[in-house]
């Protein structure tokens, strides 16, 4: 065989193959992308569930059914907030039914399970709620992404609040990881506000036995109280306190502490001050179109996890239009996620280097059935993640 007639052969392999790859490529992003939603749709936090599931597929409705050009497939599993059951629900939707993006979840045990799981499998994840500080710190990975906050974050807003009127403090929490970090974030924030934590307070989780908690609360006689438990322990805690006659004596403080009970609180949680990354009414263009838009496909107004579920949603789609929905560029689409500045419904949303939000904390103060939004803590805040070796 002649140079010049090999030299030809080579050419029409060569552009054989590249067309054959093209194809496969084109086929493969004619497929629908497939999203794995691993949220709690039974028990306890069933409610918090349904709103970063509603809130991401409004953002996939509102791109005419598509991320990145491609149609959406979703693969849901209830995980219960079951830590024990974690591993196996991630496996299934990660080895079983393939899926392209894991989104999940509202419990941190959970959530912590799932990010191993991602780091294994090199799946990408993006965590729409739970807080917990290692996901983005000791267990920080390049695919591993939160649409939400840490611990940290909200805690430490809510220590700045506190000191522009108080100089002592007593926190009380439940005794696990979220309340430790979340106790941790507000001792910093209070301390560089010019306040002193005087005393931390603490009950295992999830016991709602507060009333020797409180006496010795009032024994100490501090300034103001911050407090962390979550759910129903809520609605309790805020009505004890109240009752135990601290409430107009010793202003309380927190950051979910009012978030979706304000009905079953009442009068104990009027005038409530709280800190966090978003507010019932909060003004701003996209919030406006957010409510509406959410309100007419749900029939009810949207939450912060319905914020959250959205955004987790938005970031993905801006990974998958960077590399026009091939999901196989993933170094380009990890790239554009981490570069990603979005107009989100709780304000400019950006990432830091541990993939962690990057956002503003706005005072709220509780209003009837709403948090209202009175001014910004803290603007851009960044979680430090000085544990996260990315």
């Amino acid at each position: 065989m002649s140079k010049a007639l090999s030299r030809n052969v080579w050419a029409q392999s060569a552009a054989a193959l590249a067309l054959a790859a093209a194809g496969v490529s084109a086929q493969a992003q004619s497929t629908p992308v497939k999203i794995g939603l691993m949220l709690p749709s039974s028990g306890t936090f069933a409610d918090l569930g349904k709103g970063v599931s509603n809130g991401f597929k409004l953002y996939v409705n509102e791109q005419g059914g598509k991320l990145g050009g491609r149609a959406v497939e979703y693969l849901a599993v209830d995980d219960e907030s079951d830590p024990s059951k974690a591993n196996e629900n991630a496996n299934k939707l990660v080895k079983r039914d393939k899926v392209d993006l894991l989104v999940g979840t509202i419990h941190s045990g959970v959530a912590s399970t799932m990010a191993k799981v991602a780091r294994e499998t090199n799946t990408l994840l993006i965590v729409p709620n739970a807080g917990a500080g290692e996901i983005t710190g000791s267990m920080c990975s390049p695919n591993v992404f939160r649409s939400s906050f840490s611990n940290w974050q909200p805690g430490y807003a809510s220590g700045l609040l506190a000191a522009k009127k108080h100089k002592t403090a007593v926190t009380i929490s439940w005794k696990y990881a979220a309340g430790d970090e979340s106790v941790r974030g507000f001792r910093e924030g209070f301390e560089k506000g010019g306040g002193k934590v005087v005393k931390d307070l603490t009950l295992p989780f999830p016991g709602v036995e507060f009333q020797p908690l409180l006496t010795e609360l009032a024994s100490i006689k501090p300034e103001a109280a911050y407090a962390f438990v979550a759910g129903a322990a809520q609605v309790k805690f805020v009505k004890d306190y109240a009752a135990a006659g601290l409430k107009t004596s010793i202003p309380l403080y927190g950051a979910f502490l009012t978030e979706g009970t304000l009905a079953a609180q009442g009068d104990a949680a009027s005038g409530m001050q709280t800190a966090l990354h978003y507010a019932d009414g909060l003004k701003n263009p996209k919030n406006d179109a957010f409510i509406a838009s959410y309100t007419k496909a749900f029939g009810a107004k949207p939450d912060v996890f319905a914020v959250q579920g959205y955004d987790a949603a938005q970031l993905y789609d801006a990974g998958m239009r960077a590399v026009k929905g091939d999901t196989k560029k993933k170094a380009e689409m990890i790239k554009a996620m981490e570069n990603a500045k979005l107009d989100s419904p709780r304000g400019p949303l950006s990432f830091s280097k541990s993939h962690n939000p990057v956002q503003d904390y706005y005072v709220r103060v509780a209003r009837g059935n709403q948090n209202v939004m009175t001014d910004v803590i803290v603007k851009g805040l960044v979680d430090p993640s000085p544990d996260c070796k990315l």
